[in-house]
């Protein structure tokens, strides 16, 4: 039936169709005669009126053409029909007759001339047109025939193509195929009837053919030059643009069905008619883009990627427009980079946060690509990374030493392994066919084993030149072990390389063994194991590896190191004789002789017993010992285990209420091995004694010693990069059911929270860690009676949540209730203010997500928080908790609903005489209501004289209860504790007595019978602070109220001794230095009664005092925020020296000072600072000076060399050095790494006597982030105001490069240099030289940081200006807008802007020079003051977190109103970049592109007047750009060839251009949501109806 009304409405169309064609035949002077099977296909209805168009013999002269169609006209009723018909008609014969040049141009007259009469529908007949031109040339078999057939018959009815719909879909051809074969087309000569051969056509015919397409393409180009004179829509527009750039971009894309393309593709060379299309097709382009009319915008071009083409054709035309493409794209691409880019490699020392947003990657793998720590720039200038990236980076561009900077700073900073694993590419050899590309991965193999290399050449260099870099070898071996086990390098092509480089480039510097102990340390790896086996090129490589032994000639042979080296040769030979017997040939017989020295003194010492004292060794001993553990890793793994367990085993029963055969079999204590001893022993011996130790201490039926559990400890911490597992999931992977053996889960629990909390957040695992600990607490809070597992996983979770630096959810999944307990969501909450308040939120998505994180905290609990705290919380969660309801007058109602009940049940229980079947008929029948009140009738039935009742009835009934009903009673207590004196009060009785017995009553709870957990009675108690007495029984705050009388819990002589006691058996707070033997605490007096009835299993670390750890910083915040300065100063005073347990107290003492900012008196700043050990910090020298003041109030600012000093020490420190390669590096400037400074006023902070340790520094983890975090704190305790020292540090950046040039006393290197790009050449020095301030306004002493930084003064004034803004962004927001208006005055002032002598070009050029880049400006020595500032705001707001880019928008608001074209460039120079990072926040980005818009409003407005007038054509890069960042945030991301802006920023565009001039207006015509001017908006019309 579909085929029948097709057909009939084929036959309705016939008449008109054949009529027109018929017309058209003889216009075209063509034959007409119908052939005689035609009448057969006539339609049925004989009736039907017969309609002729007139016929002569001669074709008619064309001017009589309209006539003669005017009469066809008049024939029909239907002229909409007719036109279309008359459309398709028009097509098809392009399509046929484009060979035929006579004819061609009478179908370019017959379309004027109907365009003319308005007759012609541009909009239709063009996208039809395109579309059929497309299918023609993507045609094949017999279409081919028809259209070869074309010019020798008429157009007849069956001798049509398809007529196209009106609305056409571009139909791309497939530049990865050549088009197919189409015989004869166009060819006069080329017979109808001849068969078409599908098989490869001759060169002579493929010719023909490619003549045919570039005629039509040329008239195609003719057709829509004519249709450009007429007004047609934006969607038409797009529709031309795009046909013509893909004709464009495929040019050279030959026809030749099956001719081999690469024969002869090189030579082929464009002829006369390609030539011609092409030119007609630029024509095309652009009067598209003209500015005068702007039917498609010129970023359209500039984003399409034309001037990428391969095979560029020798046209000037062509190149020409090529040209005008990088020009206006690189002056576009400017505005989105940041000024520094090519110099600007993150720190490790903090996030690097990404202007890029990933929205289809989820969780994890997008906070990966979010923290990659270098990006490369696009051509467009958009910040990219990933594998694919990566790897088409050039070796020794920009790009390649920008990469290798990054790495060779990760092999001297150590970042985690986490870092390690997201930015790094497996070696090829060992990658996966199939693997998917790493999207996170920034480096390539070739750049890290050109990184490593250089590494190894600089720590030799090290070595020769004399300093002690041990610890270096042994940080640097951890990683190469990581990095060579992980598969990141290719261990056959790496010793080819480093032999290279060693033989070839740096042949001296081998003169140790420590290359052949690197590669001892890896050779049990099991990739380098398959190399030495089974590769072809082993032999080879086997040689090469033997090649690099050296005779140690140590001045101390009897040095642990001297001998391992001495060594090392013969444990190499010995493990590759073992791998590859062949290699005898090529070993050295010395050296395996030598070996047998090695098995003599093992089996002296050992005597067969295997076990030795390893703490009596003697240095040679130890040396010898570190040997074995290259050659005998089994034996020497035994002994170490035998000497843990050398002391033997004791029963060990915990207390009274255990069973006699509940005894436990414990080891007897031993001393832990000493990290001196671990350190030097090989990586494989650390793996092998790792898995026995677990197995000891986890799968044994004997309870380990205390020191094999710290021996473990130290190897998780020595080798963080090789040792490290996720101790949950590795347990579990070992055995399902291992957790849940008595034991384990507290054994492992007590590990992770006294011993490697620290390494869990190094390794970025704190987040992974608390959900594991979650579900613990999850599983345990209802159960009733085990407390002391759910109170130490308690413990730990708050540790993990005090910890966390950046935003996280308290659900993995991130849906449902929190699975938290009421205390640990009262510590989120503070955790989150502390993050946000001093480190802002990092992600738009974070920003969306804390919502959905605080109703599900907000849900399960019932606390309300007082104005105290939340005047200091930041505004995102004062706002969400300050309208929250104070549900304690409905816990008291509550309580006095039960409280007779709950009396009485009390006194039956707790009576001296109570019945003991009453307890059980208690714990069994009572209501949840009642039990949750039980502690607070116990404290009514105290009434201060605790041995009124029975403890030993109600620490009974308190085990017997879960835990969530023990915390329950606590916060129920609290409220009913605090009620009580409010109504006693009110009763006349004294507060002295009232808190004396309140006291007395916790203090019964607490420590007499150790009732309750007193971590968190001092949280419930603490976090009551908005009730007047809550404080004062924590801490005594008012000495007036209660004289001397040390009334409070935490002044109570009971907690004293607890504390003082903890102290004792714990040892020194670095455990892992401790050499002696631990002492294991009985359970009763570590855990306390509640903690410790009927447990069984020995404490290890676990103490309710150290459950104190986390619990005192928050009472001090707490403290402060109630303005109980004094009492505070006190507790900090008084608990000092347990607070040198906490595990993170640098990250407490940071974050306290930035939280607090501007109200913390100097005395309790001091009393803060002293929880440090301060010798162990690097404060600059002059430190202590600057905030011992006597009078604060009058503290003079500190001199400038003090602030330079802070900057010089994290650009030593803290930002990769701009040395190119270990080649440039000298012995001096290595040397001076490891020495310290002059002392002086200015000297920089304290250096490392080399490279630390993670164990060294586990709190913050590296010495980057040490060093950075202590300049953060030597600001916030500086007693001067934050506008001081901003001004103090701008001013350093504005001046820098003169003054170190002057410093220099022109002694600096040549500018030249691979990591610094040239200079551009014909710089306008001269308009820069007037006026500019001279370098001694800095008042900076620089003589000494230019020679210590190892740079040149060039290199180093970048490097400032960087760390300057490092630094400013880790400050507090009080500092970030005081940066924002010293900027903006600063430029204001600058004499460019207020020298009203200057002329335009002169105006435009220096601005235009120093916005370029301050690299160039140091080059040449022409260092400008906003090149400076500009440069500064840039690294200030690359590492700001997202939250906090809000601020930025001050700066400009500064700037207005802006009145030339050189400071509204100036405007966007500052805030392009920022667009790209707001890509993913869509408000803040509309917000800060409406700033944008509106200083051009300022300047281009309609009521603007500038004293200079300017055309609109000199701002078309920012025209270029607004278009960019519109397509980038529609993106989300690197814009796309589909990319397209969000209706929203198109309406913002739309509204901010009517305030324009109408030739600003004009240009930003398309970015409105406007069908009929824009063709986005055209383009995508329901994006625009869906804003609507």
């Amino acid at each position: 039936m579909d085929q029948n009304q097709r057909a009939s409405r084929v036959y309705q169309l016939q008449p008109n169709r054949t009529a027109i064609i018929d017309l058209f035949n003889l216009y075209l002077g063509r034959n007409s005669q119908q052939k005689p099977e035609d009448s057969a296909r006539e339609p049925p209805n004989k009736t039907q009126k017969r309609v002729t168009a007139l016929n002569r013999e001669l074709p008619p002269r064309n001017e009589q053409f309209l006539s003669d169609f005017g009469q066809l006209q008049s024939q029909f009723q239907d002229q909409d029909q007719l036109r279309a018909t008359t459309e398709s008609v028009l097509i098809s014969l392009v399509v046929q007759c484009c060979s035929h040049s006579p004819r061609a141009e009478f179908l370019l007259f017959a379309l004027r001339s109907l365009s003319s009469i308005n007759y012609i529908n541009w909009d239709t007949l063009l996208p039809s047109l395109l579309s059929s031109v497309s299918n023609a040339e993507n045609s094949a078999g017999p279409m081919n025939q028809a259209i070869a057939s074309a010019s020798t018959t008429p157009l007849s009815q069956t001798g049509i193509l398809t007529s196209p719909n009106n609305s056409s879909n571009f139909q791309s051809s497939n530049p990865a195929s050549p088009l197919p074969s189409i015989q004869g087309f166009g060819s006069p000569a080329q017979s109808a009837t001849e068969p078409l051969s599908t098989a490869a056509q001759s060169p002579t015919k493929s010719s023909i053919r490619d003549n045919a397409i570039s005629s039509l393409r040329q008239l195609c180009c003719k057709i829509v030059l004519m249709a450009l004179e007429y007004n047609i829509k934006p969607v038409t527009h797009a529709e031309i643009f795009n046909h013509m750039l893909n004709w464009l971009v495929n040019w050279d894309q030959r026809q030749h069905g099956g001719l081999d393309e690469s024969d002869g593709a090189k030579s082929w060379r464009p002829d006369k008619a390609v030539i011609d299309w092409l030119h007609s097709c630029l024509d095309v382009i652009w009067l598209l883009v003209e500015e005068d009319k702007c039917r498609v915008p010129f970023y359209e071009i500039l984003r399409t990627g034309l001037q990428f083409i391969e095979n560029i054709p020798d046209d000037e035309a062509l190149f020409t427009l090529i040209l005008e493409i990088h020009r206006r794209r690189d002056m576009m691409a400017m505005h989105m980079q940041m000024l520094d880019q090519h110099l600007h490699c993150p720190a490790f020392g903090t996030h690097r946060f990404l202007p890029q947003a990933f929205t289809s990657i989820p969780g994890e793998g997008a906070a990966n690509l979010r923290y990659s720590p270098i990006t490369y720039p696009s051509v467009l200038g958009e910040p990219l990374h990933g594998e694919e990236l990566a790897n088409s980076i050039q070796r020794g561009s920009l790009d390649w030493e920008r990469a290798l900077r990054c790495i060779r700073h990760a092999f001297r900073t150590s970042p985690s392994p986490d870092w390690w694993r997201r930015v790094l590419l497996l070696a090829p050899a060992y990658r996966q066919a199939g693997q998917p590309p790493s999207l996170g991965a920034v480096f390539t193999y070739d750049m890290i084993c050109e990184a490593t290399i250089d590494r190894i050449v600089e720590l030799l260099k090290l070595t020769n030149s004399e300093v002690n870099c041990w610890q270096e070898w042994l940080v640097f071996s951890d990683i190469f072990y990581f990095l060579m086990k992980s598969g990141c390098i290719d261990f056959v092509d790496f010793v080819d390389k480093l032999v290279s480089r060693l033989t070839e480039c740096d042949h001296h510097i081998l003169r140790t063994n420590h290359v052949t102990w690197l590669l001892a340390q890896i050779i049990r790896v099991e990739l380098v194991l398959n190399a030495l086996n089974t590769d072809p090129r082993k032999m080879e490589t086997t040689v090469k590896i033997l090649s690099f032994h050296r005779e140690d000639r140590s001045s101390d042979p009897n040095h642990p190191q001297s001998i391992l080296l001495d060594y090392i040769s013969s444990c190499q030979n010995l493990r590759i004789y073992s791998i590859n017997t062949a290699i005898r040939d090529h070993t050295n017989n010395e050296q395996l002789q030598k070996g047998k020295q090695i098995d003599g003194w093992w089996r002296q010492v050992s005597k067969g017993e295997r076990m030795m004292d390893y703490m009596s060794l003697d240095d040679r001993s130890i040396g010898m010992f570190w040997v074995v553990s290259y050659t005998m890793t089994q034996p020497a793994c035994e002994t170490v285990m035998n000497w843990l367990t050398s002391a033997g085993v004791t029963d060990y029963l915990p207390g009274p209420n255990v069973a006699p055969n509940e005894r436990y079999t414990v080891l007897r204590e031993t001393s832990p091995l000493p990290i001196s001893l671990l350190s030097g022993l090989s990586i494989h011996l650390l793996c092998k004694l790792a898995q026995q130790m677990e197995e000891s201490l986890f799968s044994s039926q004997v309870v380990p010693s205390i020191a094999m559990v710290e021996t473990y400890a130290r190897l998780m911490l020595i080798a963080p990069h090789s040792l490290f597992r996720s101790l949950f999931s590795h347990l579990a992977q070992r055995n399902p059911t291992l957790l849940s053996k008595p034991g384990v889960s507290l054994l492992a629990v007590e590990i992770l929270n006294y011993r490697l909390l620290p390494l869990y957040r190094y390794q970025g695992k704190s987040k992974s860690l608390m959900y594991d600990v979650t579900k613990i607490i999850s599983a345990l809070k209802g159960k009733r009676g085990d407390h002391r597992l759910f109170r130490l996983a308690e413990n730990l979770c708050m540790n993990l949540i005090l910890s966390l630096r950046d935003f996280f959810l308290v659900k993995k999944e991130g849906k449902g209730p929190t699975e938290f307990t009421e205390t640990l969501n009262r510590i989120t909450i503070s955790s989150l203010a502390i993050i946000i308040k001093t480190r802002g939120i990092a992600e738009a998505d974070h920003m969306l997500l804390i919502q959905t994180m605080l109703e599900q905290i907000l849900g399960n609990s019932q606390h309300t928080w007082s104005e105290r705290t939340l005047r200091y919380y930041p505004a995102l969660l004062r706002e969400a908790l300050i309208g929250r309801m104070d549900k304690r007058s409905l816990a008291i109602q509550a309580w006095q609903q039960v409280e007779t009940t709950v009396i009485n049940q009390c006194t039956q229980l707790f009576s001296p005489s109570a019945d003991p079947t009453y307890f059980m008929t208690y714990i069994g029948h009572s209501f949840p209501q009642h039990r949750q009140h039980l502690c607070a009738g116990a404290w009514i039935l105290m009434q201060g004289h605790p041995e009124n009742i029975n403890s030993a009835n109600l620490a009974r009934v308190l085990r017997e209860f879960s835990p969530e009903e023990v915390t329950l009673n606590i916060y129920t207590m609290v409220d009913v504790l605090l009620h009580h004196i409010h109504v006693e009060l009110q009763h006349g009785h004294s507060l002295q007595d009232l808190l004396l017995k309140a006291c007395a009553n916790l203090a019964f709870f607490m420590w007499t019978h150790e009732l309750l957990p007193m971590d968190i009675l001092l949280l419930a108690l603490t976090d009551r602070d908005d009730d007047p007495y809550a404080l004062h029984i924590v801490v005594s705050l008012t000495a007036s109220y209660f004289g001397r009388r040390k009334i409070s819990l935490l002044d109570k002589q009971e907690l004293q001794q607890r504390v003082k006691l903890f102290c004792m058996n714990r040892g020194p707070p670095e455990h892992w230095l401790y050499s002696g033997t631990f002492k294991r605490v009985e359970l009763q007096k570590a855990l306390g009664n509640h903690l410790s009835w009927k447990e069984r299993y020995p404490t290890f670390f676990d103490d309710v005092a150290a459950r104190l750890l986390p619990v005192i910083p928050l009472i001090i915040y707490r403290l402060i925020e109630n303005d109980a300065m004094d009492p505070a100063d006190r507790i900090l005073d008084k608990y000092s020296s347990f607070l040198a347990y906490h595990p993170l107290r640098f990250t407490f003492v940071r974050d306290i000072l930035a939280y607090f900012y501007a109200h913390l008196p100097g005395k309790l700043i001091v009393r803060i600072l002293s929880v440090l050990d301060l010798s162990k910090i690097p404060f600059s020298e002059s430190f202590p000076h600057h905030i011992s003041s006597s009078n604060p109030a009058i503290c003079p600012l500190p001199p400038p060399d003090y602030f330079a000093a802070l900057l010089f020490g994290i650009v030593n420190n803290v930002i990769p050095p701009l040395n190119t390669n270990s080649k440039e590096i000298s012995s001096t400037s290595l040397r001076s790494q490891h020495k310290s400074p002059p002392t002086s006023q200015s000297r920089l902070p304290n250096t490392s006597d080399g490279q630390k340790s993670f164990y060294q520094i586990q709190d913050p983890g590296t010495y980057t982030q040490l060093v950075l975090d202590t300049a953060v704190i030597e600001i916030l305790s500086l007693p001067v105001s934050p506008s001081q020292i901003v001004s103090s540090l701008v001013q350093i950046v504005v001046h820098i490069q003169p003054t170190l040039i002057q410093s220099s006393n022109g002694l600096h290197s040549s500018p030249s240099n691979a990591i610094l790009p040239n200079s551009p050449s014909g710089g306008s020095t001269d308009s820069m030289s007037a006026g500019r301030s001279t370098p001694s306004t800095s008042g900076v002493n620089t003589t000494n940081f230019v020679s210590r930084s190892g740079c040149t003064s060039q290199q180093l004034s970048c490097l400032l200006i960087q760390a300057c803004g490092l630094l400013l962004a880790q400050l507090p927001l009080d500092f970030h807008s005081q940066l924002y208006m010293e900027a903006s005055r600063l430029i204001k002032d600058s004499w460019w802007l207020t020298d009203g002598k200057r002329s335009k070009g002169e105006l435009d050029s220096a601005v235009g020079y120093a916005l370029l880049d301050p690299t160039w400006a140091a080059q040449d020595n022409t260092s400008t003051a906003i090149g400076n500032i500009v440069a500064l705001l840039h690294s200030f707001f690359s590492n700001l977190p997202q939250e906090w880019l809000e601020g930025t928008h001050v700066i400009i608001k500064h700037l207005r109103p802006i009145t030339s074209v050189a400071m509204l460039r100036i405007a966007f120079r500052i805030m392009g970049p920022l667009l790209l990072r707001l890509a993913g926040a869509h408000s803040l980005f509309n917000k800060t592109l409406q700033l944008l818009l509106n200083t051009m409003v300022d300047v281009f407005g309609r009521n603007s007047q500038p004293s200079i007038p300017v055309e609109a054509s000199e701002i078309a890069d920012l025209i270029d750009f607004l278009h960019h960042v519109v397509h980038y945030e529609g993106q989300g991301g690197p814009v796309q060839s589909n990319s397209k802006p969000r209706p929203e920023v198109l309406a913002l565009c739309g509204r901010a251009a009517e305030n324009l001039r109408p030739d600003i207006q004009h240009l930003l015509s398309h970015l409105k949501p406007d069908m009929s001017s824009s063709i986005y908006a055209a383009t995508y019309p329901k994006m625009v109806q869906n804003s609507a």
